[in-house]
């Protein structure tokens, strides 16, 4: 059975409020959970004490026990200490410029390249021919 560590969303429309639980992957994101290991309430400041409330012994437990937090859980406890930090790209893979746009970067480049070359020797003939 894959066990996770992941959020389940209770509050009303558009005022969210999440409890942090133990569930079965293939559980229903608000549905039946194994335990509840906190809350977290992201409408309070982030300097606010009961915006992420959690049990670290519980947590620490599950994970010893091979349960995987989501991405944002992990982000959450990596802060506390709890576990590693995930690995976020800052250029996602379906955003990175493909073949063409590279060429033309390429091109474009070494057209100003050559400009600035070009500039620059001018600039030496021009201070050449005043000696």
């Amino acid at each position: 059975m894959a066990v996770r560590i992941r959020l389940s969303r209770g509050g009303s429309k558009k005022r969210p409020f999440y409890r942090i639980v133990v569930a079965d992957q293939r559980a229903p994101r608000d549905g039946r959970f194994i335990e509840k290991l906190g809350t977290y309430n992201p409408l309070l400041p982030k300097d606010h004490e009961a915006r992420f409330v959690v049990d670290t012994a519980k947590v620490t437990e599950w994970l010893n026990k091979g349960a995987l937090p989501t991405e944002r859980l992990q982000k959450m406890f990596s802060s506390l200490g709890l576990c590693a930090a995930p690995t976020m790209r800052e250029q996602p893979k379906k955003s990175a410029p493909r073949a063409k746009a590279l060429e033309r970067l390429k091109e474009k480049e070494a057209k100003a390249q050559a400009a600035a070359e070009a500039a620059q020797a001018s600039s030496s003939e021009g201070e050449g021919s005043a000696e």
